[in-house]
């Protein structure tokens, strides 16, 4: 091979090799933009802010936390402290189980959206800390609005029910409308972008459709908020907790003194057990509730662990609808209602009473005297008036 054909051939070599890195690079490229898009591509996004970031389990519990009462590090206190709650809208379809982060959450509340299907508002605050993925995020409904407004929150949803001119939802079902109206520290994923939530085809092990797949993370909605003036304190200084009043905190009853009861149940619509049932059995060992939602444990994707809660409070209040075409409901838990608070292996029938939209919700028993409830991640099950609880 003479000197001249040598050179065109490593000319042609590294051309070759150059078009190679090129078409590769441009197909990886394409193929994740698309991925990402599609949900193909089911990689985490990088944490921001707190990547590293680890609290230190062995450090002492001596931080109450303000919302349910369970002891923290001092470290995620100061993490917390320079926060405000963060309020997040999650599904209970039934394909959309199990869900990411409810085990974190301090406080979660449930009811019926539509069809007998429940949803969650969930209370991420002091068990936060550490990034957090919560999913499926879903759309706001009016009435978690007043629960949202006890904590001056960040609401976190995708969208919901009724701008102030959609003539197709009725007035009082305008979620979307009266966020705005209410101001309140809206979240709309409508209007954030990937990596803070994005929507993930294959978070679980079956096809789902395009509403059960939206993902958000904690660390980048606070991340966010921050960036819009929410911290601690919003744009005006003035902090979330200035007229907050938190709930009244206990250490768990003595062993002695724990009840026999063995489970609760209960379905906010007749008909829908088999997939929308509820059942919370007892755990005296853990004086803790475990959850099962369909005859099935409900577990936390992220942990594998059974939801469990330390006090279960059932709501009852009066539906109204549908109200609308779009089959939209109604809750009155503005004003008082009857109310059971389990905890301790034990029942406590009284009433609760919100009297304002902005209000704290309390709980009380037959005579009058607030309920003090246990330490730890609380549950609020909002049902229809005069749905039966079984205990």
């Amino acid at each position: 091979m003479t000197k001249p054909q040598k050179q065109h051939l490593i000319t042609y070599a590294i051309i070759g090799i150059a078009l190679y890195l090129i078409v590769s690079g441009l197909s990886f490229g394409v193929f994740s933009l698309l991925g990402s898009r599609r949900g193909l591509i089911t990689t985490t996004p990088l944490p921001s802010g707190q990547e590293h970031f680890k609290v230190d389990r062995t450090a002492p519990k001596t931080e109450s936390c303000p919302l349910n009462g369970k002891y923290f590090t001092k470290q995620e206190k100061d993490i917390w402290s320079k926060r405000r709650p963060l309020a997040v809208m999650i599904e209970n379809h039934a394909e959309s189980r199990p869900q990411s982060g409810l085990s974190n959450a301090d406080i979660v509340y449930e009811a019926v959206a539509e069809g007998g299907i429940s949803r969650f508002l969930g209370i991420f605050y002091c068990g936060a800390a550490e990034p957090l993925t919560i999913a499926p995020v879903r759309s706001a409904r009016t009435y978690f609005l007043p629960w949202t407004l006890e904590y001056d929150a960040l609401y976190n949803h995708v969208g919901g029910a009724g701008l102030c001119d959609d003539p197709t939802v009725d007035t009082r079902a305008k979620a979307l409308c009266q966020i705005e109206q209410y101001g309140i520290k809206d979240m709309d994923q409508f209007g954030i972008s990937f990596p803070t939530c994005y929507r993930n085809y294959d978070r679980l092990d079956h096809p789902v459709a395009t509403e059960h797949t939206m993902v958000c993370f904690a660390d980048k909605l606070y991340k966010l908020a921050a960036e819009r003036g929410w911290t601690n304190v919003d744009a005006k200084g003035v902090s979330w907790d200035k007229n907050f009043i938190p709930w009244k905190f206990k250490d768990d009853a003595k062993t002695e003194d724990l009840g026999s009861m063995t489970s609760i149940s209960f379905v906010s619509w007749k008909g829908y057990e088999a997939e929308y049932g509820v059942r919370w059995d007892y755990d005296k060992t853990t004086n803790s509730y475990k959850r099962v939602n369909g005859g099935k444990p409900h577990t936390d994707l992220e942990n594998k662990e059974q939801l469990t809660a330390k006090a279960v409070a059932i709501l009852f209040a009066k539906e109204t609808g549908p109200v609308d075409d779009h089959l939209h409901l109604l809750y009155g838990n503005i004003g008082s209602g009857e109310g059971i608070v389990f905890q301790d292996g034990k029942a406590t029938k009284g009433t609760w009473s919100k009297p304002n939209r902005t209000a704290r919700t309390k709980f009380f028993d037959m005579n009058g005297k607030e309920v003090v409830f246990n330490r730890g991640q609380l549950w609020i099950e909002m049902v229809p008036t005069g749905t039966p609880v079984t205990y």
